[in-house]
């Protein structure tokens, strides 16, 4: 069997540090041999054309220069890449540089930084050996387009004139030579293109939230929900309006008892005015009441994890390492070092929505762009051009009131408006179907509704708790964000937010209405007076009075029929 793996040769005279190297670099997928002295490991280098030398000189002395000499002086080693180990200080690595190496780490170093090192220089040589090979390419060309010629040339004296034949040969030669200067021109915009092309689906993934999260930023985030809630007090709902009702019901009826007849017909038109108000709105808050125990356990939290794969080669794009606090390695710009290679974690995109039970055997609704996060995401589009599909990793669904995860996939997208469902396996939970209205007469405008969501997804489920439970719940989990949504569900935390409103106006494809909800209601029901969901949200339009849109329920019909 050919082993394509790149070869690694480690000269370490410390046995103990050489094993430590040796199992870090097979662990990663290479081929590696270690060597306590140096003439060892040139041979090995030799015999089994090496891509790689790492080479440790904890004290760095002149010798280390003869030995990178002799490196690159020997034929069978001269293109492998050399990583020198070196002391503390900086002038070492320096020297290491300057002695011919083309890296240089020093002690004491990091597993995760030095593969990583590792795999750039691997990369470079790859890079290099392309080139190569363009220009050996190039070079055989000639040579047999002049042999070509040569033979024109032969044939050409028995009929022309020799002046005009060595004229058309030299004409012909400077043609293949600009030919392949053409050639190693465009390999190099190729090889330049491709790398900036890798930076920027770098900096695109890195710049989406990931699935492994920094406990240090969730942690911020959630103290700055917490703050806002607590500044911001209990939410005016009909609660609110109702007690400010009362107060000025009972503010009337004081200044009627003393009023005169031309004051006292306007106060009792403006008291009447006002007990109706008082009316609908109690009527309101009842109407919310008796929705939220019946039907809340039927609105589920939806996680959806997205990874990243090549489309060339089917990897999945992953980590280069993590740290020593389970975070990923970062290259000099603060983004994470991402590759195709190795063993580290993939790289994931959690998105956060809702759904609800609307069907038989688990079927859930939600909105495509929770179900197929790229749809309509150029972020996400942009990087087909550099090579990556982006792809469902898992999808899991939590439900309130029990500590399961549920995992669920894809069964029908709409292919008209931003809508899906999914279905979810429920392991034998039982919950209700939620009753939908798809009569024109089910939403009408300045009628009060009531919405369901998971607003703010992952940090405001942790902002609910106070600050000890939520630093608990981070610290068990470590930085997997699904360990996190495990610890949240095991404590009875994952709830849906409940919000009240009125339907703005009703268009032919969206319900325009106020009731709050943000990112992570996405796919939440929105239900009339008589409990019965009339849309499904989808979408916000910040600083708009009429802020949310909803999409009506008739639109599902086809989804649930299939």
């Amino acid at each position: 069997m050919n082993d394509t793996r790149e070869k690694i040769i480690i000269f370490e005279p410390d046995s103990g540090t050489g094993e430590t190297l040796l199992s870090g670099f097979r662990e990663a997928g290479y081929q590696a041999s270690a060597f306590s002295t140096f003439a060892e490991a040139l041979e090995a280098a030799r015999q089994s054309n090496a891509d790689l030398l790492v080479l440790d000189f904890p004290a760095l002395d002149p010798s280390a220069r003869e030995m990178l000499a002799t490196i690159r002086g020997a034929s069978t080693t001269a293109g492998a890449r050399v990583v020198l180990l070196v002391g503390p200080e900086a002038w070492q690595r320096t020297a290491a540089l300057e002695y011919g190496a083309d890296d240089a780490l020093s002690r004491p170093w990091d597993s995760g930084e030095l593969l990583a090192r590792v795999r750039t220089q691997l990369q470079a040589q790859k890079t290099g050996d392309a080139l190569r090979r363009e220009a050996r390419i190039a070079q055989e060309g000639q040579q047999i387009a002049r042999t070509a010629f040569e033979a024109l040339a032969v044939t050409e004296k028995m009929t022309s004139d020799a002046f005009t034949l060595d004229r058309r040969l030299k004409i012909g030669l400077a043609s293949i030579f600009a030919l392949a200067v053409v050639m190693a021109g465009i390999y190099f915009l190729f090889a330049r293109n491709t790398q900036k092309q890798n930076q920027r689906t770098n900096r695109i993934i890195a710049g989406l939230e990931g699935g492994l999260v920094s406990q240090q930023a969730l942690a911020a985030e959630v103290r700055k929900l917490r703050t806002a809630q607590e500044a911001a007090g209990p939410s005016g709902g009909p609660v609110a309006a109702g007690e400010e009702l009362r107060e000025k019901a009972a503010d009337l009826k004081s200044r009627m008892a003393n009023a005169d007849s031309g004051e006292l017909a306007a106060l009792q038109k403006e008291l009447a005015e006002t007990n109706a108000r008082l009316k609908r709105v109690e009527q309101e808050r009842g109407a919310a009441q008796s929705l939220i125990p019946e039907d809340v356990q039927s609105v589920c939290l939806l996680h959806v994890s997205v990874a990243f794969r090549n489309q060339q080669s089917g990897q999945r794009l992953r980590y280069a390492g993590l740290n020593p606090q389970g975070e990923p390695i970062q290259d000099s710009s603060g983004n994470p070092i991402l590759t195709l290679e190795g063993r580290g974690p993939e790289v994931k995109m959690d998105v956060f929505g809702t759904g609800f039970l609307a069907g038989p055997g688990g079927r859930v609704i939600t909105n495509r762009h929770v179900a197929e996060p790229w749809w309509k995401n150029d972020e996400l589009d942009s990087l087909k051009t550099d090579g990556m599909q982006a792809e469902i990793s898992e999808i899991r669904a939590y439900f309130p009131g029990d500590a399961r995860t549920f995992s669920g996939e894809i069964q029908t997208i709409s292919n008209e408006t931003d809508l899906a469902t999914i279905r979810v396996n429920m392991q034998g939970l039982k919950r209700a179907t939620l009753a939908i209205d798809t009569s024109k007469a089910g939403a009408t405008p300045g009628e009060p509704i009531v919405l369901m969501g998971y607003a703010t997804g992952l940090a405001a489920l942790l902002a609910r708790t106070d600050e000890e439970t939520s630093q608990k719940i981070l610290s068990s989990s470590g930085t997997d964000i699904s360990q996190v949504l495990d610890e949240l569900a095991r404590r009875n935390l994952i709830r849906p937010l409940i919000t009240q409103g009125h339907i703005g106006d009703v268009l032919s494809d969206k319900i325009v209405f106020d009731a709050q909800t943000t990112s992570g209601g996405s796919g939440g029901p929105l239900f009339n007076q008589q409990g019965k969901v009339i849309g499904v949200t989808f979408a916000v339009l910040n600083g708009f009075g009429g802020s949310n849109f909803g999409i009506p329920i008739r639109f599902s019909e086809p989804l649930l029929g299939q």
